[in-house]
């Protein structure tokens, strides 16, 4: 018995060794650019800018196929910091910046059709058929996916109401005055 633990331990160190070699040998170096872009996005995997997640949007951006507004979730704040990053500039007057918001099951008007959970990148939305939804806060990043499903219009997005975990100091508004 002492033999095949013995046995299985030392295959187990040698193979996994092996593997370690060969992940060093055979590693693929990735662009960096991609990287950082796409360490500066949410990371929700919403796909509210029209890519599957936000690796490949940062592929595209980094090549230039798309643009550095195409992050709702991200707002102007994120446009600004890929323009200054790629050294190109954006237009963002078509960004509108509403602010987080979250959504909300209303209860009168859910009929537990299930359609709301299953679009959800995130699993914010728990629930079984025929009964009422909810929605996990702290898992919700107010994509409107669950919005655009639901047939009876019982979810809303509501911007996140401030409480002392959520209120952030708001930035000044700069009144630019011409001295004469």
């Amino acid at each position: 018995m002492y033999a095949a633990i013995v046995s299985l331990t030392l295959m187990g160190l040698i193979l996994g060794y092996g593997l370690a070699q060969a992940a060093r040998w055979f590693k693929v170096e990735g662009n960096p650019l991609v990287e950082e872009i796409d360490a500066m996005l949410p990371g929700s995997q919403c796909g509210q800018c029209g890519f599957p997640g936000c690796s490949p949007a940062a592929e595209a951006i980094a090549s230039g196929a798309a643009p550095v507004t195409l992050c709702p979730p991200g707002g102007k704040a994120l446009a600004e910091a890929l323009a200054a990053k790629l050294g190109v500039t954006a237009d963002l007057g078509d960004m509108e910046d509403a602010g987080p918001k979250l959504a909300v099951v209303l209860p009168e008007l859910c009929t537990g059709c299930t359609r709301c959970f299953k679009v959800c990148p995130t699993d914010a939305i728990i629930g079984a058929p025929k009964q009422l939804h909810l929605v996990i806060k702290d898992a919700c990043t107010g994509c409107g996916k669950c919005v655009e499903s639901c047939p009876s219009e019982s979810v809303v997005l509501r911007p996140i109401e401030a409480t002392l975990k959520s209120w952030y100091w708001p930035k000044p508004q700069m009144n630019l005055v011409e001295v004469v």
